[in-house]
């Protein structure tokens, strides 16, 4: 039977069924039980995410060559973090990931994890790409489940898309969107 103060609020301990050192009572750890109404309590997320970033000094070094492995391979590190991938591409000088965030990712280890880990391997890949470098900073934008279809094409047709705008322009437009305040001086680099 709950407790409850003077005042009419319960305690939290009682509230949540709690004992008094804070360890959860063994009956609260067991799964739904309809007849005793108790369960353990889920964390359910559903993110999507528009990753942009370009390679260092936006260098024109993401050829046709390697732009199929390269995706594939960004694709896999979003994967290995259980950051399922939905689209990925680019062009010439950056990179866009679709991907639903991981609910034990943070946005930070995940931008981390991909450019350490692709900056690593496209240095094996060959002689034109030993001074592979991403850029220092990204741009990360969260996407509704009704505009999915509208990114993945996007993605899509960045090599298209790029023949009317280079990657500057591209990502302003992006920025001024998602009223994301800048300042010019620190965006590049």
């Amino acid at each position: 039977m709950l407790k409850v103060s003077p005042n009419g609020a319960k305690s939290v301990t009682q509230a949540t069924g709690l004992c008094e050192n804070k360890i959860p009572k063994k009956k609260a750890l067991k799964e739904h039980n309809p007849n005793t109404d108790q369960f353990m309590p889920q964390s359910l997320s559903s993110v999507y995410t528009h990753i942009i970033f370009s390679t260092k000094h936006r260098q024109n070094l993401i050829d046709e060559a390697i732009e199929p492995e390269l995706f594939d391979y960004l694709g896999g590190v979003c994967k290995a973090l259980d950051c399922n991938p939905v689209q990925v591409g680019g062009y010439q000088n950056h990179v866009h990931i679709l991907c639903l965030l991981s609910r034990k990712t943070t946005q930070m280890k995940l931008l981390e994890e991909i450019k350490k880990r692709s900056s690593k391997w496209i240095k094996t890949k060959g002689v034109n790409y030993s001074n592979f470098y991403w850029q220092d900073g990204y741009g990360i934008f969260s996407v509704s489940p009704r505009k999915i279809d509208q990114v993945v094409r996007y993605i899509k047709n960045q090599r298209e898309h790029h023949q009317k705008m280079d990657f500057k322009q591209e990502f302003r437009k992006i920025l001024n969107k998602y009223h994301v305040e800048y300042d010019e001086r620190y965006v590049w680099d």
